[in-house]
């Protein structure tokens, strides 16, 4: 069981190919709908036999495996008795994992690793679709080695490389947009403001969150920009996508201080998502989210160090 990012999908893969010759029979379930088109590419082209999660699916199985999350990152978790938990998210004091074997490796930069040295360990030879679906889970949670990793990550990609399907990876990391998609770059190209070295981006309802995601991703590829945030309304939510070069800016704590006293927010110092419900806003969101952001004195010292530029005192 699992939700559906690469690292999660390559490691309950991993875990069947353990588990196959010692069980009946093992299935692989997630709890969210895939709809990034690398996500979708990645269980076409690797044949991903997965399912989603539902009581009829899980009335066939009598024992749960938990990988890349522990059963209090989400309610839907909480349903289930786990037996095997493999995780490399930090452990939280409040929320101890019970579960028959637990494998937690909070200093690994993916799951996708804890699985490469089951399987070397166990004498298991990973599949050329197994090996990719491994060096594309650890590719994508350590963002090729730009974010925290061990070296164990390195290992374990170095030795995936040797068995993996390269032309199907690139295929995979190449399928990053969909086709009705590009009308937001438009609208983003449009409505960006620049605010000192950053800039945000207010786009109104969309599709998918996904789509947040990739334009912050995509906003962050601009020379002199070292941070970013792009807003959208999905669901009945005002949704936040940050992300920052890591060096100037903590995103994870402007986050909070934006967004933490009304919704739910966090993250890491380059990347954080904020969600808060519009049933919560006393003012349209837009309206709201400058206010918000008049009241951040990071947002302030960039409003004055700009004033500063132009005025020749710099």
């Amino acid at each position: 069981m699992f939700v559906g990012d690469p690292d999660a999908m390559a490691s309950a893969m991993a875990l069947k190919k353990i588990l196959v010759r010692k069980v009946e029979n093992v299935g692989l379930a997630m709890i969210n709908e895939v709809t990034r088109p690398d996500n979708i590419a990645m269980i076409k082209y690797l044949k991903i036999p997965v399912n989603k999660l539902t009581p009829l699916l899980a009335a066939q199985y009598d024992k749960f495996a938990l990988v890349d999350s522990q059963p209090h990152h989400n309610p839907e978790f909480q349903k289930y008795e786990f037996s095997i938990v493999i995780d490399h998210h930090p452990e939280s004091e409040k929320y101890p994992v019970n579960a028959d074997f637990v494998e937690i490796r909070s200093d690994y930069g993916a799951n996708s690793t804890i699985l490469t040295e089951f399987l070397y360990n166990l004498k298991l030879k990973p599949g050329r679709l197994l090996s990719t679906a491994l060096l594309y889970g650890i590719k994508t949670d350590t963002h090729s080695f730009e974010n925290n990793f061990h070296d164990a990550d390195m290992r374990a990609f170095r030795y995936l490389s040797k068995f993996a399907h390269h032309n199907l990876l690139r295929k995979i990391v190449r399928s990053e947009y969909k086709l009705e998609w590009l009308k937001y770059f438009s609208q983003a190209l449009k409505k960006f403001r620049v605010i000192g070295d950053g800039l945000t981006v207010f786009m109104g309802e969309v599709d998918a969150t996904d789509i947040l995601v990739i334009l912050a991703d995509f906003f962050m590829k601009i020379h002199d920009i070292s941070w970013d945030i792009v807003i959208g309304i999905n669901e009945d939510k005002l949704i936040a996508i940050f992300r920052g070069d890591g060096i100037k800016h903590h995103m994870g704590k402007l986050a909070q201080r934006l967004f933490g006293d009304v919704g739910s927010a966090g993250g890491h110092k380059a990347m954080a998502r904020a969600e808060v419900k519009l049933e919560n806003l006393n003012e349209h969101p837009q309206q709201f989210l400058w206010s918000k952001m008049e009241e951040c004195s990071i947002i302030q010292r960039l409003k004055k160090k700009n004033q500063k530029k132009d005025n020749g005192e710099e």
